[in-house]
């Protein structure tokens, strides 16, 4: 079994909810990085411009860490987990309070380089 080379790169703390980001990400998982960038490009989420740096930095430490073809590039696996939860109070009728909670995303992403 040979080595396989893989590039990672992390987003944390993304002020997006998961359930959001996991939209954009599942319309990514397993293509090819050219047309993952082509489908982030013309996806309308706030989400997609953040997983398009995501993926323009996995793809920039491939080919600078361990001089990867950018060409040969799939995305192997990505994945959102939640971050930590910002709690806020929102006050209501007769002295009630009710819980506000932003949500936030950490965003992982491993490309690896398809064999040919």
């Amino acid at each position: 079994m040979e080595d396989v080379q893989e590039a990672r790169a992390h987003v944390r703390g993304v002020r997006i909810a998961p359930r959001k980001v996991r939209i954009v990400v599942d319309l990514v998982r397993g293509r090819s990085l050219r047309d993952a960038q082509a489908i982030l490009r013309h996806t309308p989420k706030r989400a997609s411009r953040v997983v398009a740096k995501l993926l323009a930095s996995a793809a920039a430490n491939a080919q600078h860490n361990y001089d990867m073809d950018p060409e040969d590039l799939y995305v192997h696996a990505i994945w959102v987990d939640g971050g930590p939860i910002m709690k806020r109070i929102r006050p209501r009728a007769r002295g009630q309070a009710f819980p506000i909670l932003k949500r936030t995303s950490h965003v992982s992403v491993v490309l690896r380089q398809r064999h040919s």
